[in-house]
């Protein structure tokens, strides 16, 4: 198969309506390059194309970008010694990167958080019709941070609050959805209004919803934060998606290669 014949296959699986204004592109490649062999990530960083090479394929699907901002404009990049020779890297070995954010996302569940639901066991805990929220057996902050970073091999993990406090009530904001997806506000409100002890995090702005749980704990409420970093709390939706494309593509081999969070600890 073709590049663009398997992203077509995997946006029509999708089942959700075509997306015009999409950072969902071929990042590098070609269209008309046949598929040797298929590799998920959560970011084409260096070591994850060096991989992908090693193990003869040559189609990246990528959750995050390979050149460093959203829509992966190169234009800022001229005359860039990093630049330069990540793109020689990709030329010379004819590798083809196609973004997967926008689609995985705009599927109904959401398949990165359905992938991340299903690997904490959480599903059974949610709470009806309150997205994000979850209501678990009572823990201590300190505990479900404990159990976070060992399900999910956290290397680096941030705490706002007591580590001691006992917690029920949760709020699960992947990725940068902490940043408040457009609405500044979002993340604050999503705590008052559903009453969560603790609000677990990918990215964060340290002005707006970590400095709201660091006033209310100083405050005296039962507040916390636990910040696991948005590749952690990301990147099991790109080992998931290794078996939904084996079944799409039974033909291709298609593997998992770890992006891994950047921070050593």
């Amino acid at each position: 198969m073709k590049v663009r014949e398997v992203v077509d296959a995997i946006i029509d699986a999708c089942q959700t309506p075509r997306i015009e204004n999409t950072c969902d592109l071929l990042i590098e490649g070609d269209w008309e390059h046949e598929v040797t062999g298929i590799a998920s990530t959560f970011m084409a960083t260096v070591d994850v194309i060096r991989d992908a090479i090693s193990k003869g394929a040559n189609l990246i699907i990528t959750h995050e970008p390979t050149y460093f901002t959203h829509l992966d404009r190169t234009d800022w990049l001229a005359g860039d010694e990093v630049y330069r020779l990540k793109k020689r890297l990709i030329d010379e070995n004819q590798i083809n990167i196609w973004r997967f954010h926008d689609y995985m996302h705009a599927t109904r569940p959401d398949m990165v958080f359905a992938a991340l639901n299903q690997h904490l066991s959480w599903t059974a805990f949610e709470i009806p019709e309150h997205f994000f929220c979850y209501q678990i057996p009572a823990t201590t902050v300190g505990e479900l941070a404990d159990f976070l970073d060992d399900r999910l091999k956290v290397k680096t993990t941030r705490i706002i609050g007591d580590r001691s406090a006992r917690v029920e009530r949760v709020g699960l904001l992947i990725g940068g959805a902490s940043l408040g997806l457009g609405e500044e506000q979002m993340p604050m409100r999503l705590m008052r209004d559903r009453d969560l002890d603790v609000m677990v995090c990918g990215e964060i702005m340290e002005w707006t919803l970590c400095a709201y749980v660091r006033d209310a704990h100083q405050l005296g409420l039962n507040k916390a934060m636990i910040v696991l970093g948005h590749n952690r709390t990301e990147e099991i939706g790109m080992e998931v998606l290794v078996g939904w494309l084996q079944e799409l593509f039974p033909e291709i081999s298609v593997h998992f290669t770890e992006a891994g969070e950047p921070f050593l600890g």
